[in-house]
């Protein structure tokens, strides 16, 4: 959390319950939990605020308690791209601080959130000496690489309902964000700051993903009924195969 920062100015220990809300403190031994709980420290961020910014040093290894955080960077033309969304559970830029480099990216709160941060050094302690540290890393890490790679193929899909199905279906990972469970707290509008598509497109692909089953719409957000669907290859070269037969234009 850079000294500047206005998260870093309302940094404070965390409660039981944000404590309890950290996936990898429950795999560590007693003494490396202790360790861990010492220097962890939170942050209320608003909607808007920077967790990392490109280039700045990294000094935390930051993970999501509440809310809602957005991972992007701009390109030389002045254009944002957005690689991930980061719901409640997700803990983000573990290649970074095994490197200690600069951040390559941005993370900004898309609404009110709380964010953990555990300090580098205590970071790098623990994979030194926590076996069970080293092995949620290491998943983390797996996962991130999948991640990346359908995000790559979602930018070069031209259908928006498979677009908003695959980046939700990636907001529901259970092992990069095991604290969304079945129900994602999300508005249309933070899905299409994710997706790179309009309110109202999302909307629509929303609903048509609802009226097939895989999904319900409801107060707040959106509950997954069937996950599989979503990430489904068959149901993108279904839904490809229908768009092209009632675009044949596009």
């Amino acid at each position: 959390m850079a000294t500047e920062s206005p998260l870093h100015l309302r940094r404070r220990a965390p409660t039981p319950d944000e404590l309890r809300g950290i996936p990898w403190l429950s795999l560590l031994l007693p003494d490396e939990r202790a360790r861990a709980v010492a220097v962890l420290q939170v942050g209320d961020a608003a909607p808007g605020d920077y967790v990392c910014r490109v280039g700045r040093p990294v000094t935390y290894w930051f993970g999501v308690v509440e809310g809602l955080l957005k991972m992007s960077s701009d390109n030389a033309q002045g254009m944002t791209m957005t690689f991930a969304g980061l719901p409640p559970g997700g803990w983000f830029g573990e290649g970074t601080a095994l490197k200690r480099e600069p951040y390559r990216y941005n993370i900004q709160a898309l609404r009110k959130s709380v964010v953990a941060g555990l300090p580098i050094d205590t970071f790098h302690w623990l994979l030194d000496h926590s076996i069970g540290f080293n092995r949620f890393v290491m998943n983390q890490l797996n996962e991130r690489l999948g991640q990346f790679i359908a995000a790559r193929e979602i930018d070069r899909m031209n259908n928006p309902d498979i677009r908003v199905a695959r980046s939700l279906a990636a907001l529901f990972n259970p092992i990069l964000y095991p604290g969304v469970g079945e129900m994602l707290r999300i508005t249309q509008q933070e899905m299409a700051y994710l997706v790179g598509l309009s309110r109202q497109r999302v909307n629509e692909a929303l609903s048509a993903l609802q009226a097939q089953g895989f999904i319900r719409i409801e107060y707040g957000g959106l509950r997954v009924l069937d996950l599989q669907a979503l990430r489904s290859s068959v149901f993108a070269a279904k839904d490809e195969g229908l768009a092209a037969r009632t675009n044949p234009g596009r």
